[in-house]
């Protein structure tokens, strides 16, 4: 049976087996933890390209350049708070043979409208920040409690994911991201559906 057509709990099991065949992703998981940023998601692309290699035969890491981790913290939204998390994380990381982009979500409507020309409302948590990314198949957090419980953040769900769906998420991010993202993907992934942007 296809993962995508799995009940949704089985499908969350399913991410969660899928994810730990690549030894990069859970490490990158597991030092976070460490990290106890709040409301922390390892999120977007590692998440969701390490499903597609394995559903596609592929080694699980393949081709992943980098994993995003995303906190929200908006005690603090200057930049030296970020930049000292940001080093902290640099250091935690150091070894890996990854690339772990730390940011905080509660500065991105500071900075958005600047390097993408729309502005951005201010996110109220990891999760509003999640839901706007500009494919909906893209928008799944995990990560990984104290005691080693998982905690999955999907609100489109993960049929898309499992059967290589590419679907738009028009509310923030502008056509051009979600046509370059794609293009992109589809050169390492042939096998994806990309569907059209509205």
């Amino acid at each position: 049976m296809r993962l995508g057509r799995l009940p949704v709990g089985e499908q969350v099991e399913a991410l969660r087996a899928v994810l730990t065949r690549n030894e990069v992703l859970t490490d990158v998981l597991a030092r976070a933890a460490e990290l106890r940023l709040p409301g922390w998601y390892l999120t977007a692309g590692c998440v969701v390209q390490t499903v597609w290699n394995v559903v596609t035969g592929r080694p699980a890491a393949d081709g992943i350049l980098d994993h995003d981790l995303f906190y929200f913290d908006a005690t603090d939204l200057s930049w030296e708070a970020e930049d000292a998390v940001i080093r902290t994380g640099r250091e935690r990381f150091a070894g890996l043979p990854a690339t772990v982009e730390i940011r905080n979500e509660a500065r991105v409507h500071l900075w958005y409208e600047q390097k993408f020309g729309v502005p951005c409302p201010p996110h109220d948590s990891t999760e509003s920040a999640i839901d706007s990314f500009a494919a909906t198949t893209c928008c799944v957090g995990v990560r990984v409690a104290p005691d080693g419980t998982w905690r999955v953040y999907a609100p489109h769900g993960l049929s898309d994911v499992f059967d290589l769906v590419v679907r738009p998420n028009p509310v923030l991010a502008p056509r051009d991201v979600y046509e370059a993202k794609t293009s992109r993907w589809r050169r390492q992934w042939p096998s994806l559906t990309v569907l059209p942007w509205p």
